[in-house]
């Protein structure tokens, strides 16, 4: 436990080195942490001798990415990029696999070498295009959806490939194993969805009281969800994915999500470090050159695949475009499918040799790609034409988060602005964590999000940058003026309403760039005073007033007055 403890504390260090020097070079800091991996591993500096400690902390990155991932699709959306993400998902893998093979045998191996080469040529890593998607914050753009859904086609994919080639060096597959996979999988996901539904969602109220224990419950479901589907013969990304899913409509899915990237990217950092150390990248001189040429083709080949099959199914030239870069690499599942035939004795080292420096090659290439892909496509949009139909094109719409009314906190005041939103009949969404506040929301049918409005990384999910109007019925002032300070900085043109306890606040408040301050004591002073005039000072006079209160506060407090 010493050395383990010292070894990735060790990794870290250079980790953290050299990403400070990459992004002093402005490149990548993936990249960075993939040469971290090969300086630390057995190639270079031979650092990493805990290699499972190391690979069990990199599976905690690869699930916690996924999960959170998960959480951001809503089936709906699933269903509505499902189509063209299994059409995509199975073209590529299988014109991919028939074009390498060809070009694998012209190279002179053998057929069984060549169908192991191809075939790792086929699978692209999630991980990677995930963490770029994210980073870019373009996972919940119709190609990013579209991505991953061909992402998690090629995953099922690449399952069944280890599946066989496991089953290949210790006898065989039988037909039976197959059908119990199978329906071991629709055992996990009925399961899910039966404890989500009758389970999960009556204690939503139980979970949200306590931020620290909304956090610990996600992490167990995550973790528990894709260790029961990796034991069940699945991988671990399909499960952690699914797990994310089936929370993605809860209302607390937002403030789960905010909650674990950080400890996400901690997580992820060590997964690449992890890949990094395995390149073996002293044995690829005998195979450099067949390496160049098959990077090459994953590189410009793949990317076309997607891009013909996108545009006969009727998607304009930028989202194929953009979703085609997502497939120009190799992933994780190439470079563990060649070690399996290498220990089943299919294929020889020169081969593992020829598909690890594809990998180092197309991953960093392929980093480059999507990181500069509006650049990129700019440049040579002119010669992308024949790769979109004129007729019937599915457009970019706007972000499932785009949201044009924005009000934080409910409970003082906040049902009157929702009653003025959903007469407005624009795209409207309510942030607290009021578990209470939730119940009320819930009980009007009302859209809502369960989170903090001090939570930068959940302002930036809901879209506040593209809001038209921003209400604040918080009291915390330090939290308003956090708020007002970023939306002048992000969204100068939005119209805000803040509240305040005292003139003071109200002053401050204006001068960072309020467009009304709300002053409870004033408003309520002004209106009471006008009825006063209006009375006569007769008590009859507020009966009505009286009857109309009282009505009010049972409708949206559950406000019980004595008969």
């Amino acid at each position: 436990m010493h050395s383990a403890f010292t070894e990735l504390s060790i990794v870290i260090v250079v980790a953290t080195l050299i990403a400070m020097l990459m992004r002093f070079l402005r490149q990548p800091l993936i990249i960075g942490h993939i040469i971290t991996g090969i300086l630390v591993g057995p190639t270079v500096l031979n650092l990493v001798h805990s290699v499972e400690t190391i690979e069990v902390f990199a599976n905690f990155g690869i699930a916690l990415l996924l999960f959170i991932v998960g959480l951001g699709l809503n089936p709906k959306e699933i269903k509505e990029v499902g189509k063209v993400s299994i059409i995509t998902g199975l073209g590529q893998v299988i014109f991919t696999s028939f074009i390498g093979f060809l070009i694998v045998i012209a190279l002179g191996y053998s057929q069984t070498e060549a169908i192991y080469i191809s075939i790792a040529l086929t699978f692209s890593s999630t991980i990677i295009i995930l963490k770029l998607l994210t980073d870019k914050k373009e996972h919940n753009k119709l190609f990013g959806r579209i991505a991953i859904g061909f992402l998690l086609v090629q995953d099922i994919i690449a399952t069944f490939a280890l599946l066989v080639a496991s089953a290949s060096g210790s006898g065989g597959l039988e037909v039976g194993d197959l059908v119990a996979l199978a329906l071991k999988g629709f055992g996990v996901v009925v399961g899910m969805v039966i404890v989500v539904k009758f389970i999960l969602k009556p204690m939503t109220n139980f979970l949200s009281r306590s931020q620290e224990m909304l956090f610990l419950f996600a992490i167990a479901w995550g973790f528990g969800i894709a260790a029961i589907t990796l034991e069940g013969g699945f991988s671990l990304e399909i499960g952690a994915l699914f797990a994310g899913v089936a929370l993605s409509t809860m209302p607390y899915a937002q403030e789960v999500s905010s909650r674990l990237r950080p400890l996400r990217d901690f997580f992820i950092v060590v997964f690449f470090v992890a890949l990094g150390a395995q390149l073996d990248i002293f044995g690829i001189g005998p195979v450099f050159w067949q390496a160049i040429g098959l990077s090459a083709f994953v590189l410009i080949g793949n990317p076309i695949i997607v891009m013909v099959l996108m545009g006969l199914l009727s998607y304009t030239k930028k989202t194929s475009f953009k979703a085609g870069l997502t497939v120009a690499q190799i992933s994780e599942f190439s470079l563990i499918f060649i070690l399996l035939g290498l220990r089943n004795g299919h294929v020889s080292q020169s081969v593992v040799s020829l598909v690890t420096i594809v990998g180092i090659i197309t991953i960093a290439i392929s980093s480059y790609f999507i990181i500069y892909s509006d650049q990129l496509y700019d440049f040579i949009e002119k010669y992308l034409g024949i790769f979109e139909r004129k007729k019937g094109l599915h457009f970019e719409t706007n972000s499932k988060n785009a949201y044009q009314l924005v009000l934080f906190g409910y409970q003082k005041g906040g049902h009157e602005f929702l009653k003025v939103f959903k007469q407005l009949k624009k795209k409207y969404v309510i942030v607290d964590y009021d578990p209470d506040a939730l119940d009320i929301l819930d009980h009007h049918k009302a859209h809502y999000i369960y989170g903090d409005a001090l939570d930068i990384e959940l302002l930036e999910e809901i879209g506040l940058d593209k809001a038209k109007l921003i209400v604040s019925t918080i009291s915390d002032y330090e939290t308003n003026v956090f708020l007002l300070k970023l939306i002048e900085k992000i969204n100068p043109g939005a119209v805000t309403i803040m509240h305040a306890e005292t003139a003071v606040q109200a002053e401050d408040l204006y001068e960072i760039g309020a467009s009304y301050v709300m002053m409870p004591h004033y408003i309520g002073s002004e209106k009471i005073s006008s009825m006063i005039k209006k009375s006569d000072l007769k008590k009859s006079e507020f009966k009505q007033l009286k009857d109309k209160h009282i009505s009010y506060l049972k409708e949206h407090y559950d406000w019980t007055f004595p008969e």
